[in-house]
């Protein structure tokens, strides 16, 4: 291995450590945020949507851990982690918009379209994995003899 290889593989490591730790730090304090919030919401001096508010935003965070997390144990990143953490932030976004009751039509089909076009892609990421060759997703159904002429072809 040449000496650029193994500078770039500790600065990874070190850079996904430091992120992994701020996530995780990140993810503590939403934590506690949420519960203080609930505590407020009990004492009818908060208000209902930030709780979802977030817990949209503790999910998020979550999926960006598993994502970095994944990438230390993998050395690459999966598709999927990256479109789930992007749908559940897009979700929140409208939550938002839909909760503060100040949102307009056409910023929220936009939302709705990318998040038609994420799932999507997250379906056929799922469906078309990299490592299963060129086998067809498993929906499709072939009878018997059709299976047999491709296996024979």
């Amino acid at each position: 291995m040449q000496l650029h290889d193994k500078i770039y593989k500790k600065v990874i490591y070190a850079v996904t450590v430091t992120v992994l730790y701020i996530l995780l730090l990140a993810i503590i304090i939403e934590t506690f945020n949420i519960f203080r919030t609930i505590w407020y919401v009990l004492l009818k001096t908060g208000d209902l949507s930030q709780v979802v508010y977030g817990i949209l935003t503790l999910f998020v965070l979550i999926d960006l851990f598993k994502t970095f997390a994944d990438y230390r144990v993998h050395e690459r990143i999966r598709l999927t982690y990256v479109t789930d953490a992007t749908i559940l932030t897009i979700m929140r976004e409208i939550t938002v918009l839909v909760y503060s009751n100040n949102f307009k039509t056409d910023v929220l089909l936009v939302f709705s379209a990318l998040l038609l076009v994420l799932s999507i892609m997250r379906f056929i990421s799922i469906n078309y994995h990299p490592t299963d060759g060129l086998k067809p997703p498993s929906f499709i159904r072939y009878n018997d003899a059709e299976e047999k002429q491709g296996i024979q072809s």
